[in-house]
Parts: C-alpha cells; structure tokens; sequence
C-alpha cells in the first residue's frame, strides 16, 4: 500500500522539481514525411496507469500533450486519424549515494634536536550518505495511423516531486521539451 502511496504522490516523473537534468531521447522513421500528417488520435494509457499516477496528473499530462499537438496544427480526431498516440509510464525507486573524504595531517614542525618540518601521523574520514527517491520514465510514440508502424517516439527521464504546485508547472514544460524535436514544428 506504501509503495502504491508513494506512485500516486509522488509520479509525474517528468514532472518533478530536478535537481540534475532531465535526459531526453528522440528517435525516427527518417523514411517518413511528417507534413501529410494533419490528425492524431489519443490511443490511451497503459493499463496500470491508475496505479502510478493520479487523475490530476493524467489531466495535467493530457493538456500539455493537445497544446503541443495544438501548437503545430494537429487535430484530435475519434476516427480515422493520421497518426496515432500511446505514452507510458514508469516509476522507480532508486537510491543515490555520495561520499567526501577529509584528509588530515602528514606534514607538521616538531623540535627534535632542533626545530623543521617533518613527517607525522595523517588521518583521514570517509563520510557516506544515501538518498531515496522515484526517478520517473516518459514514452511517447507515434504510429502511423494506416500502416500502424512507429513513426517517431521521445523518452524522458527525470526524478519524481511529491510536491503538486510544482508539478502544475512542470509537467507542460516538460512535454514541451519532449515534443520540442517532433517532425512537425509548432506554428507561429
């Protein structure tokens, strides 16, 4: 129950505060002209999807997704779509593990039999510390709508907020950045 508590907090992977960049993977069918491409249609989560992320997040997720498509001219269509649209998800529990060493001593002045620098005793300590937190996977895919072959598809990773203001903020910046090297660009 704590691990399911801890999805639907914390999720919208891309969608959280980061502390390190967001890593963000395109790939494509160079074969393919994108601009005969004018619909889409939203094929749907996966089946676990209420498992990992709220309603709120879903919602947010889904608009920032229609004003990427928005932004280039795409249209929703129920039927006989261009294109069509499936994204995943997935959350992981990963743990992050720092280390500092101080080292101390070595070289000192003494007197012995007068007074110079010499060697002396050296210490050192290793101080270790491990950081639990989500780090969250995005795939988006696009498949050709008569052929139903993939025809471009983006991979995000970034770690997880709990905190849901952030993730208001985040999640269209987030999409954003995943759609930024879709094929067909936003008109102005």
């Amino acid at each position: 129950m704590k691990k399911y508590l801890l999805l639907s907090l914390g999720f919208v992977f891309m969608i959280g505060v980061y502390c390190n960049a967001q890593k963000i993977k395109v790939d494509l069918d160079k074969t393919i002209d994108f601009s005969k491409y004018k619909t889409y249609k939203f094929m749907g989560w996966q089946e676990n999807i209420d498992s990992i992320v709220n309603d709120f997040d879903k919602k947010r997720l889904s608009g920032a997704f229609m004003e990427e498509m928005n932004k280039r001219k795409l249209k929703l269509v129920d039927s006989d779509p261009d294109m069509l649209m499936v994204t995943y998800l997935v959350i992981d529990q990963e743990t992050s593990i720092t280390g500092y060493t101080n080292y101390t001593g070595g070289m000192g002045v003494g007197f012995r039999g007068g007074w110079g620098w010499g060697m002396g005793m050296g210490s050192s300590t290793t101080n270790y510390t491990e950081d639990d937190y989500l780090e969250g996977t995005m795939v988006i895919d696009f498949y050709d709508g008569d052929s139903k072959k993939l025809i471009w598809q983006a991979t995000g990773v970034k770690t997880v907020t709990e905190n849901p203001e952030k993730r208001e903020k985040t999640i269209p910046k987030t999409v954003s950045k995943m759609m930024k090297n879709f094929p067909i660009q936003p008109v102005k």
